[in-house]
């Protein structure tokens, strides 16, 4: 029976969907997902056919995905963020490739006898990383920043090296009969470069005065974006073959580097967009496997794969590392995460049709070879990465940190007494003048609404476990706990009553399901900690807890002129009082209360 190809390619988009969010959920890269649904699909049940569903489009819809995805990879690099680590990663993305491209063609040719030629070619489809690996398994593994900002940079820039190196390569393998390969090759080098590098600066500076003096009505940014994008392609592919790419990143680079230049909408449509074709990718290309040429491979895939994991990567590491300010232990988790991703898959199926028409019989191994390495660096790095960056010690500390919605004063007490007990704290707020007021008196702070795409992409969560919803707006706090209990946890998200919360009748109350907890007491509200707060007589105390002096003690000396917030045990955990939970704090804990110092009460405050 004939399927609908309207239908079978509105499946693979709501499968995708689904592989992301599942990825998601389980925190694992998408990839492991989107390749076994497209294995499903092709391979094994024989239902997806790629090449009947796109025809001759297949591959120019695949270079056009790939030149999209990386435009939005290059958005996000911003030289200031790799202060002192440039020289790092311009080794990672120069030596280190030529290193890795050595080594894996070197260990080609050992063990499958390919010709230097073709062992080349699939040294420089697996010498590039991805951001689509990358980015998910970082938020897993939580890296120091130094870390961190380093693969997601090499991630990005070594895609289109990595791409523009196969290119020569390639171009070396079809003029190689003519007995000039040598000088072929460096003048497609040259032309290459030099077109990527000079239109995409061009391109890059021209729209970003456009976009500077508002010359392009905000409505048509995302389109007109796009298509500039696919056009600069589409040009620069049709000056110098395979330069597209190159273009694009240099493109990108130079936009997100220019002052006075807003790319925030540009980003969130760039952002959707880029997920939507790497879902659609990675099934497609993975449904066109032939798993009889993965039987072909034997295991002489898996020593391909030891040599890629134990000796280029680390080798390369070793050499771009060298006279850097990077500790050893930040060495070694560089040496062992370097998962390959979605332009690794998509060059080398391009590469291998290509070379099958043109007579090559190896080349039908370049994509099951490929796909064996993305697949196994991607499961072993996303498995081991965590407890190895845990090991050495270059992992972020477990999440004690809190995220305080609103910067006005009772935020701005609670967030203070945190903060001088030790505990990161992080207020938001979209009123300047609270946020000011937050930053005099020592406090980290972020300027605009907590539930946006801009704040999504531009806080900085690390450490940060639990989130404080101290607005007066109600409204606010409920849509925040709801936006980032899904990141945190239901158990780690809180929220304080409003007048109009304890106003709601009891029917309404049971009706309303909170995913958070309420804080500190059943009749404690923003208006009344506001209105305590403006009294001189109430004070932050941090009051430590013996054996003559426990918490019951503490609640006769105190009574109703002490509301308890927080209570720190003596190994550094923090509790919260809420009205779900009245914690009974034992001796050796630090109660932090806010205390009425002159005899003053919750009642008559």
């Amino acid at each position: 029976m004939l399927i609908d190809k309207g239908f079978i390619l509105a499946a693979v988009v709501f499968v995708g969907m689904l592989c992301q969010w599942f990825a998601w959920r389980v925190k694992l890269p998408a990839i492991l997902f989107l390749l076994f649904a497209g294995i499903l699909a092709g391979p094994l049940t024989g239902w997806l056919n790629s090449d009947a569903l796109f025809g001759d489009l297949l591959f120019p819809f695949i270079s056009l995905s790939v030149a999209v995805i990386l435009f939005e990879g290059s958005l996000t690099l911003r030289f200031h963020q790799i202060a002192g680590l440039g020289q790092v990663i311009r080794r990672m993305i120069t030596f280190g490739v030529l290193v890795t491209c050595l080594i894996t063609a070197t260990a080609t040719r050992l063990v499958f006898d390919f010709p230097w030629g073709m062992a080349l070619l699939f040294g420089a489809i697996t010498s590039v990383t991805g951001p689509t690996v990358i980015v998910p398994m970082l938020r897993t593994v939580r890296p120091t920043a130094a870390v961190a900002n380093i693969l997601r940079w090499e991630g990005i820039v070594i895609d289109p090296i990595g791409a523009t190196l196969a290119v020569l390569v390639y171009e070396f393998i079809l003029a190689g009969s003519s007995g000039n390969a040598l000088s072929h090759t460096l003048l497609a080098f040259a032309r290459l470069i030099g077109i990527g590098l000079f239109l995409g600066s061009l391109t890059g500076y021209l729209y970003g005065l456009i976009l500077r003096h508002h010359w392009l009505p905000e409505f048509l940014h995302n389109v007109a974006t796009l298509g500039l994008v696919i056009f600069v392609f589409a040009i620069s592919n049709s000056i110098q073959h395979e330069s597209g790419l190159l273009t694009v990143t240099v493109m990108g680079i130079w936009l997100a580097n220019m002052r006075e230049v807003s790319l925030e909408e540009i980003l969130d449509f760039k952002e959707s967009l880029s997920v939507l074709l790497i879902s659609v990718l990675f099934i497609v290309l993975a449904a066109r496997l032939n798993f009889q040429r993965f039987f072909h491979l034997g295991w002489q895939v898996a020593f391909i794969f030891l040599s890629i994991q134990f000796l280029s990567r680390p080798l390369s590491v070793v050499i771009s590392a060298l006279g850097s300010k990077l500790s050893w232990p930040e060495r070694h988790l560089l040496a062992w995460i370097a998962p390959r991703g979605i332009v690794s898959a998509a060059i080398s199926a391009l590469f291998a049709i290509r070379l099958q028409a043109a007579g090559y019989s190896e080349a039908e191994l370049l994509v099951p070879l490929t796909f064996s390495v993305i697949i196994g660096t991607v499961v072993l790095q996303s498995a081991t990465a965590r407890l190895i960056a845990k090991g050495l010690g270059v992992a972020e500390p477990e999440p004690r940190g809190f995220l305080i919605i609103g910067a006005n004063l009772v935020a701005r007490t609670i967030g203070k007494s945190l903060q001088q007990a030790g505990f990161r704290v992080l207020l938001i707020d979209s009123d300047w003048e609270k946020i000011s007021n937050a930053r005099m008196d020592g406090l980290e702070t972020y300027y605009g609404e907590p539930v946006s795409e801009h704040a999504d992409r531009n806080l900085d969560l690390v450490g940060i476990g639990r989130l404080l919803a101290l607005s007066p707006r109600g409204a606010l706090n409920t849509l925040s706990c709801m936006h980032y209990r899904m990141e945190l946890g239901a158990e780690a998200v809180f929220a304080i009553q409003t007048a109009a919360d304890l106003e709601m009748t009891a029917e309404r109350k049971a009706v309303s399901r909170r995913h958070w907890r309420v804080l500190f007491g059943p009749e404690i509200t923003f208006s009344s900690l506001a209105k305590i707060l403006t009294q001189e007589e109430w004070k932050m105390r941090s009051t430590t807890l013996s054996q003559t002096f426990d918490f019951a003690a503490y609640q006769q000396q105190y009574g109703q002129n002490a509301i308890p917030f927080f209570a720190i045990t003596p190994k550094g955990k923090i509790k919260v009082f809420t009205v779900e939970e009245r914690l009974n704090p034992q001796p050796g804990w630090t109660v932090i209360a806010l205390v009425a110092e002159a005899g003053n009460s919750v009642g008559n405050a």
